[in-house]
């Protein structure tokens, strides 16, 4: 009798934690894997990070978040914020400008110092030429772009990218463990 209920003591135990793990999952933080170069320098194909599922609900998302959302092909991307709904965005010579203002990134600094022609990393556009053709960004919408201007598939091509196709902020790498750090 007392092996009956040890056994049955351990599998509410398991049943518990299966229990705590899904709503972990569902609806707090969920593990990603970075795959290809769209983020570089910032992030490398193969980290292991950790997505914070909860951070949006209370609060908007923020201009240089790092971000995980569907994208239209039906995989998840990661990418980082550049624009916020009813903004304009546009490059010109390796500049941002929101709303006609020029806005450092400081996270592609170094890559632009290291190309032998930087015109060519982040190539000119306007919000109203890219997917959409829209004017300003849409309400609850964002516009997203790779740290790797020259090969990632983003809010250039699949346009402004809707709230609602957000998974989550990108908060930490933890694997490789050399990468291990809290993603700024």
């Amino acid at each position: 009798m007392t092996l009956v209920r040890e056994l049955i003591s351990w599998i509410k135990v398991i049943i518990i934690a299966i229990g705590v793990a899904f709503l972990i999952r569902t609806f707090l933080f969920t593990p990603i894997v970075v795959e290809g170069p769209s983020m570089l320098p910032t992030l490398e194909s193969n980290d292991h990070m950790v997505v914070n599922k909860f951070s949006y609900r209370f609060s908007e998302p923020k201009r240089f978040d790092i971000i995980v959302f569907h994208s239209p092909e039906k995989s998840d991307y990661i990418k980082r914020i550049i624009g916020l709904p009813g903004e304009h965005i546009a490059y010109k010579d390796e500049i941002l400008y929101v709303d006609g203002q020029a806005i450092l990134e400081p996270f592609i600094k170094e890559r632009l110092e290291k190309l032998m022609s930087p015109s060519h990393y982040t190539h000119d556009f306007r919000l109203e030429e890219v997917e959409g053709g829209y004017e300003v960004i849409p309400d609850g919408h964002v516009f997203v772009l790779g740290d790797n201007r020259t090969n990632s598939t983003d809010s250039r091509f699949i346009g402004p990218v809707p709230y609602d196709q957000i998974v989550g902020k990108a908060q930490l790498v933890y694997w490789p463990f050399k990468h291990f750090r809290i993603v700024q």
